[in-house]
């Protein structure tokens, strides 16, 4: 069954990972991702590594961890934007999409005429998403932004880490993510729009912006109070308690979020006395009063092991559990259950491992039907079915360099 954006074509100019996550999640919905790529290095991320995926044999095939987890989906063309002919097949392929996706600096594709403006008289039903680090006007607007950095001036790092400790950067780029995510939203926006109107029209996402916006309660938190929030490790600003803990064996989240898991908490631990302590009755009250309860709350939880303790709370209905390692993430059995880890045909592994979509749909469920693609690896397919370009002439484009693609799958 076709997927719920089959009908749309998107032509993805971007490298790294907010722009590419937002072209892989088109594609898990059924969209046409091709991926332009520069032939000879691709995307720049096919080389961070290691780990690399191995080849049937255990040989190496090039082909990156990072690239593999932002993707699938996809077509590769590899064009060079640099020469006339590149660009006449990037204009032509941009006049039969839905979608164009980019991250260059600004500016940076207005020199090859791809810009939207220029874009925009070939195609008027265009949705152009740009994605940089600032946006694309403002002081900052001709700095590169990388998640790191981003992390840093959006107040993210202010609020992550040990109150003693250095400011630390959460361990996945949330920045590029959130960008992604939504840029993917503005997008099935501006298509919606587009049904409706008949026009397209330029996106501007910001990684900036969106991170500013994705600290939701911390960022209300200071607009309300008018002082900056602080990194407090794992505790929650707004709720006690709510926070990793100790136990006799390692620690456990325990994430008590209103006073009846308060209560029985307390009635599982043998601390009835805690329910009507005048301090800890309300959330208000434990939130003032958290230098006085936590300590009494770690001290009971060192008693038992973390099994004990997630057992226990679960049969209370307490919200309470593990703190996994990525082996044990993907062998929990709700994960397993989910099918969170699936596998593809790949043309020199034989098959590559990539977790899945968290979507689900009741009538349009997600096909997993194409691995991350080899550099160029549908160039010809592309340019001679959708662009009708001649075979020959396509070869003549590869034998000089403008155009590169392999022989797997081609």
């Amino acid at each position: 069954m076709a997927g719920p954006l089959a009908p749309y074509r998107v032509l993805d100019l971007s490298r790294v990972l907010a722009a590419p996550w937002v072209g892989q999640t088109m594609a898990d919905l059924g969209a046409e991702v091709i991926k332009v790529e520069r032939p000879g290095s691709g995307d720049e991320t096919r080389g961070w590594g290691p780990p690399f995926l191995a080849g049937r044999n255990g040989e190496p095939t090039g082909e990156s961890a990072y690239f593999l987890s932002a993707n699938r989906g996809k077509k590769s063309v590899a064009v060079d934007l640099g020469t006339p002919e590149g660009q006449r097949i990037v204009r032509d392929l941009a006049a039969q999409s839905d979608v164009l996706l980019e991250n260059y600096k600004v500016g940076g594709l207005a020199k090859y005429g791809l810009d939207y403006g220029s874009l925009q008289s070939v195609n008027p039903g265009l949705v152009y998403c740009s994605i940089t680090g600032f946006g694309q006007d403002g002081p900052y607007a001709g700095r590169a932004g990388y998640d790191f950095m981003i992390q840093g001036m959006s107040g993210l790092m202010s609020v992550t880490g040990d109150a003693e400790g250095m400011p630390m950067k959460v361990g996945v780029a949330v920045s590029d993510l959130f960008a992604g995510l939504y840029a993917t939203v503005a997008i099935l926006a501006a298509l919606s729009h587009r049904e409706r109107s008949g026009a397209g029209q330029h996106i501007d996402m910001a990684l900036l912006d969106c991170q500013v916006a994705a600290l939701a309660n911390q960022t209300s938190n200071f607009h309300i109070s008018g002082t900056a929030p602080v990194r407090m490790g794992n505790a929650h600003p707004n709720i006690v308690p709510y926070q990793a803990v100790p136990t006799a064996d390692g620690h456990i989240i325990l994430a008590i979020g209103n006073d009846r898991q308060y209560a029985r908490f307390c009635e599982v631990a043998g601390r009835p006395e805690l329910i009507g302590d005048p301090r800890f009755a309300g959330n208000a009250a434990r939130v003032a009063n958290r230098e006085a309860l936590m300590p009494v709350i770690c001290e009971i939880t060192r008693t038992r092991a973390s099994a004990d303790w997630i057992a226990a709370m679960e049969a209370v209905h307490v919200p309470c559990g593990p703190i996994n390692s990525l082996d044990q993430v993907f062998d929990d059995p709700q994960v397993r259950h989910r099918g969170m880890r699936i596998e593809l045909d790949h043309p020199l592994a034989g098959t590559v491992p990539l977790t899945a979509s968290p979507m689900r749909f009741s009538g349009t469920a997600i096909e997993y039907d194409r691995a991350p693609p080899l550099l160029g690896q549908h160039t010809r397919e592309v340019l001679c079915g959708l662009l009708g370009r001649d075979a020959a002439a396509v070869e003549d484009l590869m034998a000089r360099g403008i155009c590169a693609g392999t022989t797997e799958a081609d």
